[in-house]
């Protein structure tokens, strides 16, 4: 039974989401580390260490995004992005398209239909 949603358009959107966690990666670990330091400030009241440490977890946790994206990808029928791939389908570019309109006739065109008029 063939699928409905484009299974080629999903691995590219993981391999798109992949690329920008990579990207984000020493911003989140140097976060992380910040986070860690604020915890060793002097007389700090417990309720904003239990938070700190909150925020530390949650950005611990970004490991989890590498494993959801591998889950997602495991998921994705292979036969379908491969089929969608040899399919011959392209992948929207964003470019408008139009009507050719030929302005002006030059002397190729007059060439070509004395010939095909013959």
């Amino acid at each position: 039974m063939p699928i409905r949603w484009s299974a080629f358009d999903l691995a590219q959107a993981m391999d798109e989401v992949e690329r920008l966690t990579t990207e984000a990666e020493p911003f989140l670990a140097e976060a992380e580390s910040k986070a860690r330091k604020a915890t060793g400030i002097a007389n700090l009241p417990q309720y904003m260490d239990q938070r700190l440490r909150r925020l530390i977890y949650t950005i611990e946790r970004r490991q989890d995004i590498g494993s959801a994206i591998t889950r997602i990808r495991e998921s994705i029928p292979q036969d379908a992005i491969e089929a969608e791939r040899h399919s011959g389908k392209q992948q929207n570019l964003g470019l408008e398209t139009g009507p050719c309109v030929i302005r002006k006739r030059d002397d190729f065109s007059f060439w070509l239909e004395q010939k095909m008029s013959k």
